[in-house]
């Protein structure tokens, strides 16, 4: 074996390994590099659309998020004015009921004491009756002979009157 054969520079043999290259450099580019890039491209559009898809996610649940939170505060803010008006409207209403019944029971009371004036007035009349009748009967027998009818019944009105205004 010659080690010079290997070494020594052969034109038609550099010539043939160059074409022989730049053929494994076709057939690996057009075979082997195109599809791999290809199948690159392609993973990398899906995991864009995938980031995308995550972006409108986030997006979407972000706006749904303000959108709720938007919503809780409304509804906080009616629920804070439903209490206030059902607040009032109970006030109003037992305002009402303490008006009426503090009008009901003046009203009793003034009834009350309209009654018991009106019997004060019938028990003073019965009483001024009762008294005229003993005074005519005492009267009449004590000064049966002495006095006139008229004179008696003056006097006995008389008398009457005087207990009216102490009374």
């Amino acid at each position: 074996m010659d080690y010079q054969s290997l070494v020594a520079f052969n034109g038609w043999t550099f010539i043939a390994q160059i074409l022989n290259l730049f053929i494994q450099l076709y057939l690996f580019k057009r075979f082997l590099f195109k599809p791999i890039k290809n199948i690159l491209a392609k993973r990398q559009a899906e995991v864009d659309a995938i980031y995308d898809e995550a972006d409108k996610a986030k997006l979407d649940a972000q706006t749904a998020k303000t959108d709720y939170e938007a919503h809780l505060l409304t509804a906080n803010a009616e629920a804070e004015a439903i209490t206030q008006r059902a607040m009032e409207s109970a006030r109003a209403q037992s305002d009402a009921l303490i008006t009426s019944a503090q009008a009901e029971a003046a009203a009793m009371k003034q009834k009350a004491e309209a009654d018991i004036e009106l019997e004060r007035r019938k028990a003073v009349n019965e009483m001024k009756g009762e008294i005229s009748d003993l005074a005519v009967s005492i009267a009449s027998k004590v000064v049966s002979k002495e006095l006139k009818a008229e004179d008696h019944e003056r006097l006995i009105e008389q008398f009457i009157e005087e207990l009216g205004d102490e009374a």
